[in-house]
């Protein structure tokens, strides 16, 4: 494959990562500062209940919209397995950030909403293009 193809193939997944990305991003965020603040669950809760809930969603939009046409497609169940450690390693970041700014440094709950929206898409898109679906 030429760099020019690679390239390209690249700055595809990245625009289709960052809207379906940025789709599922500001849900979490919306969905994890809302429960906090209006239904009144603790943050680290909070966080859990909606990243439950956008897991799978993720799972579906990711493998047939973001990454769609990359990789091996044979390896359904590695690729999952694979998702689902990598969605982990995105949900104990965000845990880190809910905890560190709203438990250990006393700030408010939308805090970790900025950390939440900046780094763990950065994270979960170099482990998802490099490891699940490359």
């Amino acid at each position: 494959m030429s760099e020019v193809n690679e390239r390209s193939i690249l700055i595809g997944q990245i625009f289709r990562f960052v809207l379906t990305g940025g789709f599922l991003t500001v849900s979490v965020a919306a969905g994890y500062w809302a429960v906090t603040e209006f239904l009144h669950v603790a943050p680290m809760t909070s966080m859990t209940l909606v990243y439950l809930t956008f897991t799978g969603i993720g799972y579906l939009l990711h493998s047939r919209f973001s990454f769609r046409g990359y990789g091996a497609r044979d390896r359904a169940p590695v690729r999952t397995a694979r998702f689902f450690t990598v969605n982990t390693i995105g949900f104990v970041a965000n845990q880190f950030f809910v905890w560190f700014l709203t438990s250990f440094l006393g700030g408010p709950s939308w805090w970790p909403v900025i950390p939440v929206c900046l780094v763990t898409p950065i994270l979960t898109f170099s482990l998802n293009r490099r490891w699940v679906f490359g």
